[in-house]
């Protein structure tokens, strides 16, 4: 029996673990697009893609671990590379020619949607970061689960990993959102082009020295570039080169 209940809960340390990893990558990316773009949208593509997932997880079921998923990652990352791209090239822009600029002093291209219809690119980048990192998250707790024979505790610890980090990121809403606008462009356009750099090669069958580890190194690397493109770019603006 002890060896039984040993069993249950190294099932649910690993599989709470594992899914919080790709939570946490599911809710930043959620945090950083409803933050720029308006929640409306972004919740929008966020419940579709978890409805896509729950589907997705009743019709496959175990065969779900079949799913070629370096090709999901491929075309994902390199989508994420557009947008993500666009708002950290913007971003190092306005941060370098305005500085910190709060938010509700301006409205910009790719700022709050304020139109009546749905924001296309707030929901489908919000719909394919949740289907992405949902369909990862299914795939190691209904690998994992069934393995051991404990797919009911595998379950159990996917959902309970998702809903503290998503309980989580509703916490850090209002940090998020008290951020000035054209820095938080420019956080998450780092973000999106980092998730997006780590998803596209690894999808090319890329094998990253740390694993999701990397994510962290691709982030440091974007951020350092970003800075030293915003002093490039003050430079030029301001006219702080030498002898300018």
């Amino acid at each position: 029996m002890t060896g039984l209940s040993s069993s249950v809960a190294l099932v649910f340390i690993t599989t709470f673990g594992a899914s919080a990893v790709e939570a946490i990558e599911m809710v930043t990316i959620v945090l950083g697009v409803g933050a720029i773009r308006g929640w409306r949208s972004t919740l929008a593509g966020t419940g579709a893609g978890l409805l896509v997932l729950a589907a997705s997880i009743v019709v496959l079921g175990l065969a779900l671990s079949a799913i070629p998923i370096n090709v999901l990652r491929l075309v994902v990352g390199t989508l994420l590379l557009v947008f993500g791209l666009q708002w950290y090239r913007k971003g190092i822009r306005r941060v370098a020619a305005r500085g910190l600029a709060g938010i509700g002093e301006e409205h910009f291209e790719g700022s709050e949607h304020q139109g009546p219809g749905l924001d296309w690119t707030a929901f489908t980048l919000a719909f394919k970061g949740v289907v992405l990192e949902g369909l990862e998250i299914a795939i190691i707790v209904v690998s994992f689960g069934a393995s051991a024979r404990q797919l009911r505790t595998a379950v159990v610890g996917g959902a309970a990993a998702l809903a503290a980090i998503a309980l989580a990121g509703v916490a850090l809403k209002g940090v998020v959102t008290s951020i000035p606008r054209s820095l938080l462009q420019l956080i998450v356009g780092t973000l999106l082009t980092t998730f997006g750099s780590f998803w596209a090669l690894e999808g090319l069958g890329v094998e990253w020295p740390a694993g999701d580890g990397a994510i962290l190194g691709l982030l440091a690397l974007y951020a350092l570039a970003a800075a030293a493109y915003v002093s490039v770019e003050r430079r030029r603006l301001f006219g702080f080169a030498p002898g300018g």
